[in-house]
């Protein structure tokens, strides 16, 4: 399921930047997109079985953000927050 979700997370990089392309894919509110389009239009939900919380999902990312920019990683930013939101 990790991966799957870390798919999706991919995806919804690849729309995001090309959504803010003439801001080079800079958007200072990024979790808030990031967890709308989750919710709204991906498998996410149907993946986790469970019906998701835009807020919450918001926090969540803004949450796995800072973790995962707070130290060196061995694995992708996509790969730590499907784990978060596996976990979640």
């Amino acid at each position: 399921m990790e991966q799957k979700i870390a798919k999706l997370l991919a995806i919804a990089s690849e729309t995001h930047h090309a959504v803010y392309r003439k801001e080079d894919g800079n958007d200072p509110d990024w979790a808030t997109w990031y967890s709308d389009w989750l919710v709204n239009h991906s498998e996410l939900p149907e993946l986790l079985n469970k019906k998701i919380v835009r807020s919450e999902l918001t926090g969540l990312l803004v949450k796995l953000d800072q973790e995962y920019t707070s130290k060196e990683q061995s694995i992708t930013w996509m790969e730590h927050y499907a784990k978060g939101i596996v976990s979640y």
